[in-house]
């Protein structure tokens, strides 16, 4: 048995009364205090994540833009420098390897991360494509820690971390899904103005030998408006309520980007590229798509209990749920039959036994007012 990895932040964690848990190989927080605090801090102040377990990979070269457009099913090569964009790596047969966001760090330099869980597979495939492309992939997982600060304090915390500095483009002019250098002691920090949380924040690329510094030195910056060390148990149900897919959960190799409402990612009129031919193929009119849930009362639906309908006939399956923190009630998104997808129809989880009720509801649940 493989013991699992740690970030360089492990003796942080220890030191702040982190419970662990195994998180695509990785020993990663899951909780520091109280996940309802952790949530509801990212919610209306500021919450401090270690997600150094993603996967972070360079690439390089003459082409590189091109290069991308062939291994990843958006399209890369229009990208300006500074910007970022979510994509999808998928199979021949068109099911999703892993969801990705794409950096272009200069015209002939891209930062693609992945999930932690998907590295090898996300490797394995970056590096195939690119044989006779003129393009060099540089792994660099391993050299750098990811920490991200979410929620509407954010800005005011980064802008307040002793030892930060910010580049020619302040963080008051980046973007959302843009990028920008910055230093902290002497370091290169890239902060994007990205996240999966439904939260305004920043996610800060940084070599793991400043990493402990910066980790403090936001924590400590953050301490007056409010900002929390937060682990994966918060960062889970913050994504949920923002409708955002997880690997495993909502996307697999099993799963095509239509089903899952991610068509508008993959730009179907490139020439050619990895899953073109697949994607071709013609889905299964009874494929599932992934809807919403609501239900009332405070039994959420888990990943994995059936979806029901007035019959008590299983039309899908919860593939992610819970009770929301900010709504109140729970909440799941589902994989279900399309004649039972439109928005107002009433379902009925199966809780344990229990038939709970439940109604399709629009994507996002929750959505931040600025």
């Amino acid at each position: 048995m493989t013991s699992p990895r740690y970030t360089p932040l492990r003796d942080r964690h220890e030191s702040l009364g982190a419970s662990f848990t195994d998180f695509g190989g990785w020993a990663m927080p899951v909780r520091y205090s109280s996940e309802l605090a952790e949530h509801r801090a990212v919610r209306t102040a500021a919450g401090l994540f270690d997600i150094s377990h993603m996967a972070e990979f360079f690439v390089s070269g003459p082409g590189a833009g091109e290069y991308l457009d062939y291994v990843l099913a958006g399209r890369l090569s229009t990208l300006p420098v500074g910007r970022a964009k979510y994509s999808l790596l998928l199979s021949e047969r068109g099911g999703i390897v892993d969801d990705l966001i794409v950096y272009r760090l200069e015209e002939e330099s891209f930062l693609v991360i992945a999930n932690a869980g998907n590295r090898d597979a996300v490797a394995a495939a970056l590096a195939a494509a690119a044989v006779g492309r003129g393009v060099t992939v540089v792994d660099a997982t391993d050299d750098h820690c990811l920490i991200a600060v979410q929620g509407p304090a954010a800005r005011a915390v980064l802008d307040a971390t002793v030892g930060l500095a910010q580049s020619a483009s302040p963080l008051d002019e980046l973007t959302y899904y843009a990028a920008t250098w910055a230093s902290f002691e002497g370091q290169p920090v890239l902060i994007a103005r990205t996240g999966y949380t439904g939260e305004d924040g920043y996610e800060l690329l940084i070599p793991n030998g400043s990493a402990a510094a910066l980790w403090d030195a936001v924590l400590s910056a953050g301490a007056p408006f409010g900002l929390v060390p937060a682990g994966l148990a918060a960062r889970d149900t913050l994504r949920l309520e923002a409708g955002m897919p997880l690997y495993g959960h909502e996307l697999s190799p099993d799963i095509v980007p239509a089903q899952v409402g991610l068509a508008r990612v993959v730009a179907i009129d490139k020439d050619d590229f990895v899953g073109r031919t697949g994607l071709a193929a013609v889905v299964a009119a009874d494929a599932p798509v992934l809807v919403g849930l609501a239900a009332e009362g405070k039994r959420a639906g888990r990943a994995g209990y059936a979806v029901l309908d007035a019959a008590g006939t299983a039309v899908g399956e919860v593939t992610s749920g819970a009770l929301s923190p900010t709504l109140g009630h729970p909440i799941a998104m589902a994989l279900v039959s399309p004649a039972h997808s439109s928005a107002g129809t009433e379902l009925f989880i199966d809780v344990r036994g229990t038939r709970v009720p439940a109604t399709v509801t629009p994507l996002p649940f929750y959505r931040r007012t600025a």
